[in-house]
C-alpha cells in the first residue's frame, strides 16, 4: 500500500462498525508497528493483538484497520493516538523484587567495582537506568536495595531513571500505588518501613521513595532520542523486553545501551535472555549472583 494517498480517503472510510481484522491487514500492522518500535508480535499474540486493534477502531470511530492506519500516518501529527495504541499494546506484568539475585549483585558486586574505578575527587553521580520500567516496581526495588543493602548509599550522590515507552504506567509508577501481588515477595520490614497500607489491598510507596526516581518516556527503538543518553549510565537494567524484538530490532536496542552506559558500565538483562547471542560489544562478566554484561573501559 502506499504512502501517496489522498488523505480525504481517511474521513470516509470511518464507520461505526468494526469488522474482524483480515490476514492482509494483520500484516500491515505487524509492519507498521515494528518500524514504530521494533517490537514483533508472531502468531501466538493474534488473538491479543486483534483484540486490542478492535479496541481502538471503536474508540476512534474507524471501521476499518486500514482506515486507522492511515490515520496513524497522515492525521495524527502529535502522535497521540499512535501513543494509545503503544500503551494499549505493550504488556506490563510485573512486581516487586523480581528476579532478585541481579538486586543483590548490584549491591554486593557491580556498585563497588563501579565506585571503585572512579579517580578520588570525581564528584559525579551514581546513574542507574531502569527500561522498560512499567508501573515502577523495577526502578523503586533498585531504591529499596540500595537503602536497605548497600552500605556506602551515605557516601555517594545516586539517581534513578526509570523509562518505558507507555505514557499510562509511566503516570501509575510516578502514583507509587500497588496491590497485594506487587508487593508479595517484599519483607515484611520492607513494607513495614517504606510502604503505607491506604485500603484492603493497596499499598503506597513513600513520598520519599517516589520522589527518589525520575521517571521519563523513552521509545528503545528511536535512534535520535537515544543519543541524548550517551555515555549517562553507570548500570542498564534492561530485563524481559528483547524477547519481543527480532534479531535486527535486538542489535539496534543493545547498540543504543552501549552507547547510553560510561566506559566500564553494566547491563543486566532477563534470565532467558543472552547478549552473546546478540552482539560482540560486551564483555561477559560472572559474578557470585548473576551474569551480566560489562563496556569495556576503552
Amino acid at each position: 500500500m502506499s504512502d501517496f494517498v489522498d488523505r480525504t480517503q481517511v474521513a470516509s472510510t470511518r464507520q461505526a462498525a468494526t469488522p474482524a481484522i483480515g490476514e492482509e491487514e494483520f500484516l500491515r500492522f505487524q509492519d507498521f508497528f515494528y518500524r514504530k518500535t521494533g517490537i514483533v508480535f508472531g502468531a501466538a499474540k493474534r488473538y491479543f493483538v486483534d483484540r486490542r486493534l478492535v479496541e481502538r477502531l471503536a474508540a476512534t470511530g474507524f471501521g476499518s484497520l486500514r482506515a486507522y492506519l492511515l490515520h496513524l500516518r497522515f492525521e495524527d501529527a502529535e502522535g497521540e493516538e499512535l501513543q494509545r495504541l503503544i500503551n494499549a499494546m505493550t504488556v506490563n506484568e510485573t512486581y516487586f523484587y523480581r528476579e532478585e539475585y541481579q538486586f543483590r549483585c548490584l549491591v554486593s558486586s557491580i556498585l563497588p567495582e563501579v565506585v571503585s574505578a572512579r579517580a578520588a575527587a570525581e564528584k559525579r553521580p551514581v546513574r542507574l537506568w531502569s527500561l522498560p520500567c512499567s508501573t515502577g516496581e523495577e526502578p523503586y526495588s533498585l531504591a529499596l536495595q540500595l537503602l536497605e543493602n548497600w552500605r556506602e548509599v551515605d557516601r555517594y550522590d545516586v539517581e534513578i531513571v526509570a523509562s518505558d515507552i507507555d505514557t499510562q504506567v509511566l503516570r501509575q509508577a510516578q502514583a507509587g500505588l500497588y496491590d497485594d501481588r506487587a508487593v508479595q515477595y517484599l519483607p515484611a520490614t520492607i513494607k513495614a518501613r517504606h510502604f503505607t497500607r491506604i485500603e484492603q489491598g493497596r499499598w503506597q510507596i513513600s513520598e520519599d521513595l517516589r520522589g527518589s526516581v525520575d521517571f521519563v518516556q523513552v521509545n528503545l527503538s528511536d535512534r535520535a532520542a537515544m543519543r541524548r543518553h550517551q555515555g549517562a549510565f553507570d548500570v542498564i537494567f534492561c530485563r524481559n523486553l528483547l524477547i519481543y524484538f527480532d534479531d535486527a530490532s535486538r542489535r539496534q536496542a543493545v547498540e543504543a545501551l552501549y552507547d547510553a552506559l560510561r566506559p566500564g558500565g553494566f547491563v543486566c538483562l532477563g534470565h532467558s535472555e543472552s547478549m552473546s547471542r546478540i552482539s560482540s560489544l560486551f564483555t561477559v562478566r560472572k559474578f557470585p549472583d548473576a551474569i551480566v554484561y560489562q563496556k569495556p573501559l576503552a
